[in-house]
Parts: C-alpha cells; structure tokens; sequence
C-alpha cells in the first residue's frame, strides 16, 4: 500500500494540470477530501481543480470548508493531465465527471469501497479505512506536504462524517490516530462539530420531525425505518441537500439492527441504510444496484416506495429472503 501512496505522488508530482472529483450528491467525505487534496496539491505548486459529478451546486451544509468556492463545472474544465478520483466506486459514480477521467492522460483512483472495480491507471484502494478524507491524509505523507489547519479540517470532516463523529464500527484505531494529527494540525473540533451539525435551518428540524413521526419498527422489531417524499420539501421548505444527517434521528432508536430512510420521488426512491449491529447493509444495496460500506449504504431504486418496501425487508434482518 506505500509503494501505491507513492505511485500516486509521483503522478501528481509531475502532473501540469489535475482535476479531483468525486462521487454524485457529494456527502462530507466527498467534499472534504477533494477538497483536501486541491488545497494541498495547490499548496505545493501543482495547479489543481475541484470538480462535481453533476450539475448541482455542492451541499451548503460544507460551505464553510476552505476551498468550497473553488469547485468548477466539470463542463467548463478541458481533460487533465490526472485526474483523481475519490470515495467513488466505479465511473458511473463520477456522473458527467467520468468524461474528464477517461480524457485524462492517467487517471488516480482513491477509494475505501469495498467494492471498487479498479478502474484507474494507479488505484489505492483501502475498505480498511474509514474515510476516503483519511486515505487522502496518506497521499498528503506520501507528498511530504506538512498539512496546514485548513486541509487537516477538510480531512476531519470527511473522516469524523463518514465514521459519524468516531461512533460508527469503521472508528478503528488509525483513524482515532489520523484524527488526532489533524488535531494537532490546528483542527478545533467542537467549532467543527458546531458548523457540520449545529447549524442547520429550522426547515431541516421540522422535517426531522416529520421523519420521526413516520417512524415504524418492522422485522419483529429489528429494523426501523421511515421516509420523506417531495411534498415535504414543500411543506416545510427544507431542501433535498439537508437530509443528509437525518437518518441519524432513526439510529437513536434502541434494540434494532437497522435503519433505513426512504426520499421518494415520483420515479424513483433513494434508500439510505444503517446498521447498528453488524449487519452487512452494503451487501444488501449491491443487490439493488447501489453501494456503500457494511455499516453504511445507499441505492436509488427506479419504481414506487410500495413496491420497493416488502422486497428490501425481506432482504433485511428479520426478514424472508424467499419472499
């Protein structure tokens, strides 16, 4: 895995231009690990540019993260000479990104998915580490770049999001150790904890309530779930880019295994999934076509919410899978 970090530094050493892009709806370990890696590469001289895999504006919820005003259309950007991919599994992940990687005259993969194709010329890919923000902290020792305040809480937040604020099972010893470097870095984390998840809309908290309200216990009670459709949005003038952290709401609920929160659309449902006790719910989104991780996942299923619910039950803990 060095060798590989260091693969990775010599390409980027040597790069005239880069693009880093990561993985459509960017969550805080999407944005704060591009943005990592863009303020550090530009740091060190090497000209670099965030990108998005599709057409809307980065997630609000991270604006305050240094380099967020940074981030071009990838429509706007001409092919690099590398371009990095990061916490994306495979190319349809990067969304209108991917034409950008496969004009790139080499490509970088940077991804802790489990199931991650290989699809670069150089691909570090590491399901060990909780965060892809935590594998791009590598890539910054590989470089001997010595992280400034500003990368390490752009590397916090995409670790301490993805491991939810060290609580989750990917909280390993490493990732406690990276945590506490970034810290030591000029990282002050209850300002950081404040800005992630202390500042929301009263939008957002009054559709929390909504998704509490819906909440029901199924699978002889091993399981939880709940959903919010386009109409709540409306109803309570949250937008879509503030569900992020609201199935965190669910987990709090005592003696499940799993949680799921549905954000139905008139075609299509996007399912986010949860465990608590080590079930593997990424193994379960894989067979709908998504992704994710054991503890952590997600897919979009194209079809009603009524057709998707006895099917993803079943697949559940308590569940039939023969039905």
């Amino acid at each position: 895995m060095q060798n590989t970090y260091h693969r990775v530094a010599v390409e980027l050493r040597k790069a005239r231009s880069v693009v880093i892009g990561s993985h459509v709806k960017p969550d805080g370990d999407a944005v704060g690990s591009v943005l990592a890696l863009t303020l550090a590469l530009r740091d060190l001289g090497i000209p670099a540019v965030p990108t998005l895999a599709d057409d809307a504006l980065p997630p609000a919820t991270y604006s305050f993260l240094p380099g967020f005003s940074l981030y071009v259309p990838a429509a706007e950007l001409a092919p690099p000479g590398v371009f990095v991919a990061l916490d994306s599994p495979n190319p349809e992940r990067l969304g209108i990104a991917a034409g950008l990687m496969s004009a790139a005259a080499v490509s970088i993969v940077c991804d802790h998915h489990p199931d991650n194709i290989g699809f670069g010329d150089v691909n570090v890919i590491d399901p060990a580490a909780a965060a892809s923000g935590q594998m791009v902290w590598r890539v910054l020792a590989a470089l001997d770049y010595k992280p400034t305040a500003d990368v390490a809480l752009c590397c916090w937040v995409a670790l301490t999001t993805d491991t939810g604020r060290f609580s989750y099972s990917n909280t390993s010893p490493d990732a406690l150790r990276d945590g506490a470097a970034m810290v030591e870095a000029g990282v002050d984390p209850a300002e950081s904890n404040r800005l992630v998840y202390e500042s929301r809309s009263l939008a957002s908290i009054v559709l929390e309530g909504i998704v509490v309200s819906r909440l029901t216990v199924a699978n002889d009670g091993r399981v939880a779930y709940s959903w919010i459709d386009e109409a709540d949005y409306g109803e309570t003038g949250a937008s879509p880019e503030e569900t992020e952290h609201l199935i965190d709401a669910l987990r709090a609920l005592g003696g499940i295994d799993v949680v799921v929160l549905f954000r139905c659309h008139p075609d299509t449902v996007r399912v986010n999934l949860r465990s608590k006790a080590g079930f593997d719910v990424g193994a379960v989104s894989r067979r709908f076509g998504g992704g994710g991780h054991a503890p952590a996942a997600g897919f979009t299923f194209e079809g009603s919410f009524d057709s998707l619910l006895p099917a993803l039950l079943a697949l559940l803990p308590g569940g039939d899978p023969s039905r």
